[in-house]
């Protein structure tokens, strides 16, 4: 499959794989970014994509990211019909205010920022995300007055256990 990817900044990188078996393509920041404590914030990758029809492109987080930091990326969807700039969302989990300086993504303190912030600092070149292009199902619904029954049943949130 080709995706044409279109650079909307000169510093932007096209996405690509960290190893041969990835299964996501690393989408990296084009812009720096300090995200505060409990904020959130869009964070810039400088490319635009034209996704085949009938594809999506899913933005999800990448896991060393989200296990050894404060910052979660938010997942979202890029539709095969959007041309615009694909920005990720980050959002700042921590409400540890009292650091003097901003850590990076690594958890390493960027000195250049003592005494200014304590939030996260997202550089250019940074990998924040990573991007999955999905096949969509040919989709139809239809209304109807009952639905089957399952053993689950209309059992909602934690109805089935965390235990076996």
């Amino acid at each position: 499959m080709n995706v044409k990817a279109k650079r909307l900044h000169p510093d932007a990188v096209l996405p690509r794989l960290a190893t041969e078996g990835s299964a996501g393509f690393d989408l990296y920041a084009v812009v720096e970014a300090i995200i505060e404590p409990g904020e959130t914030k869009v964070v810039k990758t400088g490319l635009a994509f034209e996704l085949p029809p009938g594809y999506e492109m899913q933005i999800r987080p990448r896991s060393g990211i989200t296990a050894k930091t404060p910052l979660r990326v938010q997942l979202g969807t890029v539709d095969a019909d959007y041309r615009g700039e694909v920005g990720v969302i980050v959002d700042n989990t921590s409400t540890d205010t009292w650091s003097n300086a901003s850590r990076r993504i690594d958890n390493t303190y960027d000195e250049s920022t003592r005494n200014k912030t304590s939030g996260y600092i997202i550089k250019s070149g940074d990998r924040i995300a990573q991007a999955v292009i999905q096949r969509l199902p040919s989709v139809e619904f239809t209304e109807v007055e009952s639905l089957g029954d399952t053993e689950r049943g209309e059992g909602g949130f934690g109805s089935s256990g965390v235990k076996s």
